[in-house]
């Protein structure tokens, strides 16, 4: 096997660009996602079942994304026309935890030569040679990769953690913070410790209103 072709990209590198035929149309990433962060997550096929329940639960969720500057892309290696038809079967005929008549109108990639998928590494041969595992990229404004969770074909994602997930990294980089274990929007946030020992004890000494220390290098603070 080729090990370059089937290498991960790793977080913090450029995505890898592709121009890729998909349900909505042809798109060229990243240039048509300037500005915007981007989840680019993949499925083993077609009208399998785990893949149709992500497929539900990610489009009933895509205005939710949207309001957070993020666009959703869906990849597949199957072709267009069993796109369509197996989005038109989740729409017309899938009622899944009171979701019913859902509309998938994010774009899903026909991959059948898997040109994306070898690039973004979503084959993992020891898994299946054909199909891709479901793997998700979270990619910001600058089309850098900022996440990435891999899941086996066997298990659904949680996709309202990789909503809380993109919301901890927006707020990671708006505001220059961490987030710790279990974080939720509005908890605390943890100031990034100090470089040297003035500073550390600085940060212990000046802690109050605006900020409180469980010790030097763990300092949490609220978001205005």
């Amino acid at each position: 096997m080729d090990e370059t072709t089937y290498r991960i990209p790793l977080i913090g590198e450029e995505a890898p660009s592709f121009k890729a035929k998909t349900t909505m149309g042809t798109i060229n990433f990243p240039d048509d996602y300037k500005g915007k962060w981007v989840i680019l997550f993949s499925h083993p096929a077609d009208f399998t079942p785990v893949c149709t329940t992500e497929f539900i639960t990610f489009a009933s969720m895509q205005e939710e994304f949207r309001k957070r500057n993020c666009e959703l892309i869906g990849l597949s290696i199957d072709g267009l026309f069993s796109h369509i038809a197996w989005l038109r079967t989740i729409k017309e005929k899938i009622v899944y935890k009171d979701m019913k008549g859902v509309e998938v109108k994010f774009p899903v990639i026909e991959d059948i030569k898997m040109d994306v998928a070898k690039k973004f590494g979503m084959l993992q041969p020891a898994a299946s040679d054909t199909q891709a595992v479901r793997a998700v990229f979270i990619i910001d404004p600058e089309s850098k990769i900022r996440a990435i969770l891999y899941y086996p074909m066997s298990n659904g994602r949680e996709v309202n953690e990789i909503m809380r997930l993109l919301i901890a990294l927006q707020t990671s980089t708006e505001h220059g913070v961490a987030t710790p274990a279990n974080w939720q929007p509005g908890d605390d946030v943890i100031i990034p410790p100090p470089g040297s020992c003035g500073l550390a004890q600085e940060r212990v000494e000046k802690a109050g209103e605006d900020y409180y220390c469980l010790d030097w290098f763990l300092c949490f603070k609220k978001l205005k």
